[in-house]
Parts: structure tokens; sequence; C-alpha cells
């Protein structure tokens, strides 16, 4: 069955995707090389939550994100090429080289920070909406499983639903706390902690991108519609260790195939090519093109300079 009139929607999911994998692939490959400054996170695995939700957002809506933002930034529509040059230290960066990996902001596209502290996120969004009240705007937090045994968690909740703000709490339970199974450490349903402040919850395929962004659609017209907060937990998977050092050891023995199994980019593939005539050809495009355009940002952020550094003056009393 054809469904041309969604195809170029459909093959953009699928694009930024592919483009959030490759870009984390080629953050590592840099770093190996000794050109990435600090640590890094990557997102690779869980890339159908962040498309999924960005393509149901508005330009006006605002976002917190993680620590592990990349894939977030540039589904959003940040720069591929400012925000590596912002990886390498380059002044050409998002923020001029001097954010790395775990602080980056981008107003320009809705995304008031990536914070590096666990929960930082869920307060900063938490904030956002309160100076929202009133409007159709919506502000969107995502964190991690660990988030949810902070006292951040309890405390925006609770503010988010006492006054109604307009905000998403989304959160990407990919199953571990940095090393630790998210089991061994967390009593009860992470939905129901929401549910008991009786903020509405819902719990979504994380691998999947059309199981999110339907999930999201439905979740922002209600927000939008001034029915307060919306909780959503989205199970998904990190394919790679927590950080730059962790090389995941501590899975149990076929964890990771299995979930691999159900990889987001393998998922949307196969419903292209069920659906889409030519598929092939089109998915063969979209490679090439995303490949294309990360060799270029590969070498624009590799040829930019360094910020040049502060004159020792600005900083005596």
């Amino acid at each position: 069955m054809s469904v041309a009139v969604d195809a170029d929607f459909q093959l953009d999911l699928y694009r930024r995707m592919l483009t959030i994998r490759r870009f984390e692939d080629l953050v590592q490959t840099l770093f190996l090389r000794g050109e990435v400054y600090g640590t890094t996170h990557l997102y690779s695995g869980q890339e159908a939550v962040a498309v999924g939700f960005a393509s149901a957002m508005e330009p006006d809506d605002r976002v917190a994100c993680t620590y592990r933002g990349h894939g977030h930034l540039l589904a959003r529509g940040t720069e591929p090429e400012a925000l590596l040059a912002e990886l390498l230290g380059r002044v050409t960066g998002v923020n001029g080289g001097r954010a790395g990996s775990m602080n980056v902001v981008d107003l320009d596209h809705g995304v008031i920070g990536c914070f590096g502290i666990v929960g930082g996120s869920i307060a900063a969004a938490t904030g956002v909406a309160l100076a929202m009240r009133g409007s159709p705007r919506v502000s969107i937090a995502y964190f991690g499983d660990g988030t949810t045994n902070q006292a951040y968690f309890f405390e925006c909740l609770n503010f988010a639903k006492v006054f109604a703000l307009p905000m998403v709490f989304v959160c990407e339970n990919n199953g571990y706390g940095e090393y630790t199974p998210m089991e061994a450490v967390t009593a009860g349903e992470i939905c129901a902690r929401a549910g008991a402040m009786e903020i509405p919850t819902r719990i979504v395929d994380g691998m999947d991108v059309h199981a999110t962004r339907r999930a999201a659609v439905e979740v922002f017209a209600a927000v939008r519609g001034g029915g307060g907060p919306v909780f959503v937990e989205a199970r998904t998977y990190r394919f790679v260790g927590h950080s730059r050092s962790d090389p995941g050891r501590y899975r149990p023995e076929g964890e990771l195939e299995q979930w691999q199994a159900r990889d987001p980019l393998e998922l949307a593939r196969g419903w292209l090519r069920e659906h889409l005539d030519g598929a092939e050809q089109r998915l063969a495009d979209v490679d090439a093109g995303v490949g294309e355009l990360l060799a270029a940002c590969e070498a624009g952020a590799l040829a930019a300079a360094f910020p040049t550094p502060a004159p020792h003056s600005e900083f005596k009393e």
C-alpha cells in the first residue's frame, strides 16, 4: 500500500534519526582521536524519543535536556556542524566552543539548556512553564529513570500539578542509572509516582518513532488545552555505555542484542519498505545525503578556530 501523501514527512523522521545516530558515531570517532574535549554521553539507540516528540512541537515550545542531549538538540533543529564545533571547542560552536557536550544552550531552537546535574532539566523546565501559564506554549523536560529518585522530581511534579502548568515530563527510561539497573534502586513503577499526584500518565514504546509521535501529538494537545501537566514514560535503551569511558560490561548477556533487534532505525526502515513505493532508492538517497552532510560538518568543525582566551586582566578584582 502506498502512502505517498506522507512520504516526505515519514522520510524526514527517518532522516532525523539517522542524522543523530551518525552524528554520535562521528563524535565517538573524534573523541578517540583526541579531538573532543571533556566527556560525552551518546544518545545512540534512543533516537525515536527525541525525534518523535520534536516532530510534534511548535517553534515557541521550550525544551530542557539532560547531559545526553545531542539527540534532542539535533531533533529540535540545531545545526549539526555548530553542535559538532561546540564539542570540539571551536569558536563556531553553538555557544562559541565554551559549553562542551553537557551544557549546550540553543535558544534559537527553543532549547533552554542541557543539564549535567541529574534532575536539573526538570527544575529549569518547570520554571519556564510557570512563565508560560496562560499561553498555548508548552515546556518539555527530558530526564532519565535515575532522576525519578531525586528530590527535584517530586518537588517539580507537585508544583506543576498544583499550578496546572503547561508542561510535559518525558522520562527516557533506558533501564540504567549510569551503571545500575533501574529496578535495583527504584521501588515500584515510575508512572505510579506521577499518578499519585493525579498527573495523567502514559507509557510509550520509545523504540518506535511512530508511537512516540502519536503520544506526543495527543499529550501536547491536552496540555495546550489547559489540562495541566502530563507525564510520559518512554521505554527505550542506549546502545552504548553511560559515557565515553564505559564499555557497558555490567549488562546481562544478550540484553543489548535483544534491544538492538528493535533498533529505532530498523523499525523505521521496515515501516517505509512496507508502505512507501520506491522505498529502497529513497532510503539510499537519505543515507547518502546524511553521509555527505556529516562529512561536511566534520571538515567545517575541524577547520574552525579555537576561541581566543580572555585577557587575564578581565579576571582581576
